[in-house]
């Protein structure tokens, strides 16, 4: 599902009302969990609103999903296979740059992974999440160039590197060249 514009704007909205609301979280209590206010959450829930990556991430995270796992249907996989052309696509509002869900949804696994092209000098950053301490991830450049700033520390990719972190750690994404960079993420919900 290429998801853009009004059309990604319905389903986040849809989606992340329909998650709180089974989570039996009130507006305010998914704004204490998020750190993400309650006036934004309710303009994302109206469609007023497109939420970049790092803040959809913290919203999901304080649902106890992955990025996947939110945009994931909530239907029984109906194959243990994921199509490319059945794989569903995010772009950041900020940035532009593309998550495509490459994992098979609804699947048992604690394994997500994610295929991300990221735009020329765009940069992403995430907080810190405590509740996150349980996630990991390994980010495997393919093509381009990406600098991670991981524990204070910056960690220049290149094509074949991987970089393994802790979600909850504060960590930024960034294009410093003039291409476009193309990596996965392989995110482990659990140790």
């Amino acid at each position: 599902m290429e998801t853009t514009g009004q059309n990604i704007g319905n389903a986040i909205s849809e989606r992340l009302r329909s998650l709180r609301t089974r989570s039996g979280l009130t507006l305010d209590e998914l704004a204490t969990r998020s750190g993400v206010s309650r006036a934004m959450i309710s303009r994302i829930e109206r469609a007023e609103a497109s939420p970049t990556a790092a803040l959809l991430a913290r919203l999901s995270e304080a649902l106890g999903l992955s990025l996947s796992a939110f945009f994931a249907d909530d239907e029984p996989a109906a194959s243990p296979l994921s199509r490319r052309a059945d794989q569903r696509l995010w772009r950041d509002p900020h940035t532009g740059y593309i998550r495509r869900s490459v994992s098979p949804p609804a699947t048992p696994s604690r394994v997500d992974i994610v295929e991300v092209d990221f735009p020329p000098h765009a940069r992403v950053s995430f907080p810190p999440r405590a509740e996150s301490r349980v996630m990991t991830q390994h980010v495997w450049l393919f093509e381009g160039v990406l600098e991670m700033v991981f524990e204070g520390v910056t960690y220049t990719l290149h094509p074949g590197d991987c970089l393994y972190m802790d979600i909850g750690d504060a960590f930024d994404f960034h294009n410093p060249s003039d291409r476009p960079a193309r990596y996965a993420v392989v995110l482990d919900r659990g140790r």
